[in-house]
Parts: structure tokens; C-alpha cells; sequence
């Protein structure tokens, strides 16, 4: 039996053995692969100037749970700290003015107040209590599983940066392609996952500044209110109506109808029309010009709809996963095109 046919077998069942083993962990692994890949650049650039393989997956691994932990660890003890001092009572007024009350919305818009009515309708006041207690307590086991998939994360990320040159090169080894073709396939997807990786995260710190430098002059807690609002943000469609929404609702069952107007002209135009659609693109521009050696070619709407389509599949880091699958498969389709016109 040929010896190359052997070992290549061999390799073949180890290698499913390693998958079968890490079955309950290859989503946190490819999750942050593509975030090893996503800032792939930095990696290389804090290399270049410290010539020590270490200093660069503990630096990036640093930024990374200072990024993540540090909002996400204020946030779980603030509202810990106000649903433990939560006036039920006060929340039941909230909701018995709110059923009473008259939106007086324009015409187009005036199939919105029966839906809004009917779902306040079926709120029972009386188990208010309850169901407040079910959501904080479904919220906290839900967080606690969310941390430990974020730790997993940052560990599996520092591996990912440490021994990623020599995976890199052990795959283009295994794989029939050339150096330049393998290369070509590998950038394009690095070059995308850092555009969506860098804007995704500049923008959501950049709207929610301009959410909670706002809050603060109506007495909210600023720094909450800026980390709830870019958390928010990276959920599609929605985004920030999950935040903006209820604290207008809020304002407006204390009386303070002007108020809860501003915040909801203010969230609409400032950031969801002028930031998404002005700085936004500013922001992409800025990250293909001084982050990436080659500029990515990134189709909007795509990376929009695969991360839509990522967060209905993977959950939350679908967000991650969606938009580096599309720009495989575009990568793979280019390549076989290529390889086709070659032969």
C-alpha cells in the first residue's frame, strides 16, 4: 500500500477523532478563528515592531476582554442593582396609563396604536410581579451560559493567534492550490471579516455615545444607557428601538410627552438615519484605508442579509459567522472561475 495513502488515512481518523472530540465547542472555535482572521492585520503590525510571537496574541487578546468583559460586566451589575430595587407598583401605574392612553398618531401610521393597545391589553397586571422575576431569572441563567461561551472565546482567540501562522501554513500545504491562489482566498475573507468586525464594532461604540451623551441631559444614566444602546445595535432590523422604544414609553406614561417625542426624533434621525447612513460608510472607507493592506470590495446589503441570516442560524454570533461564510463562498466561486478559465 502506498505510504502516502496510508498516512494521508491516518490523518484522516485522527482528525475525526479531534472533531468528535471538540464537537460541544466547534462553534466557539470557528467563532474565534474568524476573529483571529478578522484582526489578522493588528496581529501582523504589533509583530513587525516587537519580533516576539507571544506579545501579540496577549495584546490582542487583552483589548479583546477588555472589549467585551468590561461593558458587558458594568451592565449585568447595574441591572442586577435596579431589579433588586424595582417599585412593582410603580410599573403596574406605568402600564394601566399606557392601556388608557390616546397616541393620536397621523393617519398612515394610525394601524400601529390598536396592535400596540392589544398587546398592552394582555399584560395581567396582577402577575406583573411574577413574570418580572421569570424574565430576570430566565436573563440571568441565559447570561451566565453567554459568559461562559465568551471565555471559552477569548481563550480559544489566544490560541488562535498564537499558533495561527503555523496553521495558516499547514492547510496550505494539505490543500492542491498555489501559494498566490491559497493567499488570494485567504485575504479576500480577511479583508471582509475585518471590515464587518471593525465597523460593526466602531459603529455600535460611536451610536451608542451619541444615545447616552443625549440620556444624560434628560438625568439617565449615561454609561448604561451608551453600553444597552450598542449592544442593541448589532442586532439587525430592530437595533436600537430595544432601547429607545421603552424609554420613550417610559417618559411618556410619567407625563413628560415632549420628552419621550425628542428621544424618539433623536434616536430616528441622528442615529439610525444620519449614523447608519452618512458616518457609516465613512467609517467602512476609513477601516479599507488605514487598517487593510488591500482595500475589500464590500457589498452592504449582502453582508446585511447574511447577518440577518447568520443571527437566525447561530444566535448572537451570528453576527460573526454569517458574514465570513458569504465571503467563503463568494472567495471559493471566484477561485473556481478562475481555476475554470485557466484549464
Amino acid at each position: 500500500m502506498n505510504a502516502k495513502y496510508f498516512i494521508t488515512a491516518i490523518v484522516l481518523l485522527v482528525l475525526c477523532c479531534l472533531l468528535y472530540l471538540f464537537k460541544p465547542f466547534l462553534l466557539t472555535i470557528a467563532i474565534a478563528v474568524l476573529m483571529a482572521v478578522a484582526t489578522a492585520n493588528l496581529h501582523h503590525k504589533i509583530f513587525i515592531k516587537t519580533k516576539r510571537k507571544y506579545v501579540a496574541p496577549i495584546v490582542l487578546t487583552t483589548m479583546m476582554s477588555l472589549l467585551f468583559f468590561a461593558p458587558l460586566a458594568y451592565t449585568s451589575f447595574s441591572l442586577a442593582s435596579s431589579i433588586k430595587d424595582l417599585d412593582i407598583a410603580q410599573i403596574q401605574t406605568t402600564i394601566t396609563k399606557l392601556k388608557s392612553a390616546e397616541f393620536n398618531l397621523p393617519s398612515n401610521l394610525d394601524y400601529i396604536e390598536p396592535k400596540v393597545k392589544e398587546a398592552l391589553n394582555e399584560i395581567d397586571l396582577n402577575n406583573v410581579g411574577k413574570n418580572i422575576l421569570n424574565y430576570a431569572s430566565n436573563f440571568t441563567k441565559s447570561g451566565v451560559k453567554f459568559f461562559t461561551e465568551l471565555i471559552l472565546i477569548i481563550i480559544f482567540y489566544f490560541f488562535a493567534n498564537y499558533y495561527g501562522v503555523e496553521l495558516v501554513g499547514f492547510f496550505r500545504k494539505l490543500m492542491p492550490l498555489k501559494k498566490s491562489e491559497f493567499e488570494n482566498v485567504l485575504g479576500e475573507v480577511s479583508n471582509v471579516m475585518s471590515v464587518v468586525f471593525y465597523s460593526v464594532i466602531i459603529t455600535a461604540v460611536f451610536e451608542g455615545l451619541l444615545f447616552a451623551v443625549f440620556l444624560m441631559y434628560f438625568g439617565y444614566n449615561g454609561l448604561l444607557m451608551g453600553i444597552l444602546y450598542a449592544i442593541s445595535s448589532l442586532i439587525p432590523l430592530i437595533g436600537g428601538a430595544l432601547l429607545w422604544v421603552p424609554v420613550s414609553l417610559y417618559e411618556y406614561s410619567h407625563g413628560n410627552t415632549a420628552n419621550a417625542i425628542i428621544i424618539a426624533l433623536y434616536s430616528i434621525i441622528m442615529i439610525s438615519i444620519i449614523a447608519d447612513t452618512f458616518v457609516k460608510p465613512l467609517i467602512i472607507r476609513w477601516i479599507n484605508e488605514k487598517l487593510l493592506k488591500t482595500p475589500a470590495n464590500v457589498n452592504e446589503l449582502l453582508i446585511f442579509f447574511a447577518m440577518i441570516a447568520g443571527i437566525s442560524t447561530f444566535g448572537f454570533w451570528g453576527v460573526i459567522l454569517g458574514p465570513a461564510i458569504l465571503a467563503l463562498f463568494l472567495s471559493v466561486v471566484k477561485l473556481y472561475v478562475l481555476i475554470i478559465e485557466k484549464h
